[in-house]
């Protein structure tokens, strides 16, 4: 069994992730501590978030006391209800939980049983629940509940806890597919520029761009989603990043940004990505060669072309560490300029047309906006945001409207982008 751990500041995000799972079929909650659910599990998240502030105090000490916890069973375990609660409880109170106001939620939409616990680091008197060597402790902690009862060890074989599905225009309701992934991904993984984020929504069939002006005298500065379609052309309506809370802005994405910057340094994350990518361009022949050899060891490589079919851009995402890295940034060797001089006699078209399945390998080409370039844009006063309260909770303003008015880019000759394998 395989326990992911993340410590962020959204829980209203992480509550309504799970609220949707129910409300399409796939979910259902097992168990709750300090929190109200009607009877026939159709909860509302400002109710629960109500039931989660109260067991706090009105000042805490850190920026990130919510936890968000998946517990993945190997796929051969078959568990009921009452074993996956028990073991959830049991987990949570030996990782030091057991007291907190949480939420056990089980989810059924991908090939395995598989939990999700959402609980607070700050008890009541306002202390901290240490996370010192957290993910040692689980470790144990799983090892003892797999002999308990008497599940599989851990394996490679065992697949991503986080399975988000790529959004798909053809099945409408565009804001609420792309809420489900963009919250998740921003507290899931690390990046440090505007360009690496584009790189990991794109594997989401999702864009964002940055949009600037002036409105009455006022300059501002906003992020605009787009759901993209098979050829990583937007599609629908693009939305303002003010829908799906502050935490999806400009202004917290870029702190974000600053601090996913100091813990890759601190903690050398991507040496171990760079040692993986330099073994496999030894080994490959082709820009597809080291695609698939890459996509082996959990690792995409998401490179931007222009017109010419020249490369200008290489991004590398790591979901083992989950971090996402420019080729540039790692080396010489692992730049756009590098690869495009390798792979210049190998077709970088040549898997156009291998059919992609639907999941997190889907990967294309996009183009990639220039993150400077000005765009002229509607009047954003209306999409002002509220102070969050406690946790800064970023719940979506009630009653927006999704067609809201969009920037009108310049026409650009149409490109041809495709799949890659």
């Amino acid at each position: 069994m395989v326990a992911d751990i993340h410590k962020g500041s959204n829980l209203y995000g992480a509550l309504a992730y799970n609220q949707d799972k129910i409300d399409n079929g796939k979910g259902q909650i097992l168990e709750t501590n300090r929190v109200f659910v009607p009877f026939d599990g159709h909860f509302r998240v400002s109710d629960c978030v109500r039931d989660f502030e109260q067991a706090m105090p009105s000042q805490i000490k850190t920026g990130k006391p919510v936890i968000h916890i998946s517990l993945n069973p190997h796929p051969d375990d078959r568990l009921t209800d009452t074993q996956l609660a028990d073991i959830s409880r049991e987990y949570l109170e030996k990782m030091g939980f057991g007291g907190q106001p949480y939420m056990i939620f089980k989810h059924e939409d991908i090939d395995r049983q598989h939990v999700h616990i959402i609980s607070t680091r700050v008890r009541g008197d306002g202390s901290i629940i240490s996370d010192s060597k957290d993910y040692e402790r689980s470790r144990k902690i799983t090892d003892a509940l797999e002999q308990k009862y008497g599940l599989h060890p851990k394996g490679e074989s065992q697949k991503e806890a986080w399975q988000l599905s790529p959004v798909d225009v053809q099945a409408g309701n565009l804001k609420r597919q792309v809420a489900n992934v963009i919250k998740p991904l921003s507290e899931m993984y690390r990046f440090q520029s505007l360009t690496e984020y584009r790189a990991l929504l794109s594997l989401y069939n999702i864009g964002i761009e940055k949009v600037e002006g002036n409105n009455g005298g006022n300059k501002y500065t906003g992020l605009v989603y787009s759901a993209l379609d098979a050829d990583g052309n937007r599609a629908g309506k693009p939305l303002k990043s003010s829908l799906f809370g502050k935490s999806q802005g400009v202004e917290l994405l870029e702190q974000k940004m600053k601090r996913s910057g100091e813990a890759i340094k601190s903690e050398r994350v991507s040496d171990k990505t760079k040692a993986i990518i330099a073994e496999a361009l030894k080994t490959s022949r082709t820009e597809s060669d080291l695609r698939m050899v890459l996509r082996d060891k959990g690792i995409d490589m998401v490179l931007r072309r222009n017109d010419t079919g020249r490369i200008y851009g290489a991004t590398f995402i790591d979901h083992n560490t989950r971090t996402v890295l420019n080729g540039s940034r790692m080396g010489k060797e692992f730049s756009a300029n590098a690869l495009n001089e390798r792979f210049a006699d190998s077709s970088p078209r040549e898997d156009l047309h291998t059919p992609v399945p639907q999941t997190t390998d889907n990967l294309r080409n996009i183009p990639a906006p220039d993150d400077k370039a000005k765009t002229p844009t509607p009047d954003l006063s209306a999409a002002t945001e509220a102070a969050g309260n406690l946790f800064s909770f970023l719940t979506p303003e009630e009653g927006q409207n999704d067609n809201q008015s969009v920037p009108k880019r310049r026409k650009k000759k149409k490109r041809r982008y495709g799949r890659q394998m």
